[in-house]
């Protein structure tokens, strides 16, 4: 009986080691593989046509989709968007990507959801300088949309569904990627290089403040949390790197953001609320200084860079249809 079962774990481990898909999960790592959410994709699908609809702007010249570009990891790769009127924003766009993970929207935290996040764009006179009672107006003009409106939600078109059906187009935007697979037991879907990034970026202690399904995007932390960055920084100061002090107007905020995602990195400088890093091997020297306190050889962080490369991953609804 013991030989017959010693000779099961024996075989089990060789078809293991043979069929790398079919190895176990790595259940005890701190980053988890990324889930699909459950959205309806017929609201997704009307959401999708929302992101890309000029009209929810005051004159119809900017939409999400202006400054989440999906080819460009959910962002436009600029310091700063331009809203209506050409005007420049304050702070560095985050991902649209694998947002619905996050605890909280916004670099300071002040939108609890997607669908209160919708309603921030649309009213912030430097971006969107709108209203939903203008949107709304204009959209009724759109037969085939308050026809789609009324298919899906009992009150027709109204704020909470315009507020609902972009949100839900924002949870389908879920990206996994080559990591996620290795995650799930694949060893050879990341190579040598990348696994010994990801140790590093565990040894080093990245992982304090980027890990679960988005790797980041769920705490608050101080920027500067063992030096000063700001004192460094030859900048002067604004208002947006009072970072969540501007919500809660408490000290103990100042200089705190929510930590980013790390999904999609590569594709997304420059980084940091004012895209000061203009690439990534930028970004990991500054993260080492001023998050970590602590150096490190050059081949480690060329090692991490290569790893956060791996995060990048494609999304299933970009080619939903308009209703």
């Amino acid at each position: 009986m013991k030989s017959n079962v010693l000779q099961f774990f024996l075989s089990l481990e060789l078809l293991l080691l043979t069929c790398p898909s079919m190895a176990m999960p790595l259940s005890r790592e701190p980053i988890r593989p990324l889930v699909m959410l459950k959205v309806d994709t017929q609201k997704a699908a009307l959401g999708k046509s929302l992101f890309e609809d000029k009209r929810l702007s005051k004159d119809d010249t900017v939409a999400c989709v202006s400054c989440h570009s999906y080819q460009t990891g959910g962002v436009d790769n600029l310091p700063v968007s331009t809203g209506i009127r050409g005007q420049q924003g304050v702070i560095n766009t985050p991902t649209v990507f694998n947002a619905a993970n996050n605890f909280v929207q916004f670099w300071d935290g002040r939108a609890l959801n997607l669908e209160d996040q919708a309603g921030h764009v649309i009213n912030n006179p430097k971006e969107f300088d709108s209203n939903f009672r203008l949107i709304i107006q204009k959209l009724s003009k759109d037969s085939a949309m308050v026809s789609e409106f009324k298919k899906l939600y009992p009150e027709g078109l109204s704020e909470p569904s315009i507020r609902s059906a972009i949100a839900e187009f924002e949870r389908s935007l879920i990206t996994p990627s080559r990591f996620d697979r290795y995650l799930q037991g694949d060893a050879n879907a990341i190579n040598d290089q990348e696994k010994n990034g990801y140790r590093l970026f565990k040894s080093y202690g990245c992982i304090a403040c980027h890990q679960g399904q988005n790797v980041g995007g769920n705490m608050f932390q101080v920027f500067g949390a063992m030096n000063n960055y700001f004192a460094d920084r030859k900048t002067p100061p604004t208002d947006a790197d009072n970072g969540r002090y501007n919500v809660t107007h408490k000290e103990s905020d100042r200089h705190v953001f929510k930590v980013p995602s790390l999904r999609n990195v590569a594709l997304t400088a420059p980084y940091f609320h004012d895209a000061s890093a203009a690439t990534l091997e930028q970004a990991i020297n500054t993260m080492f200084k001023y998050q970590l306190g602590r150096t490190a050889p050059q081949q480690d962080k060329e090692d991490i860079a290569v790893f956060l490369k791996s995060l990048t991953g494609q999304h299933v609804l970009m080619n939903a249809k308009r209703p």
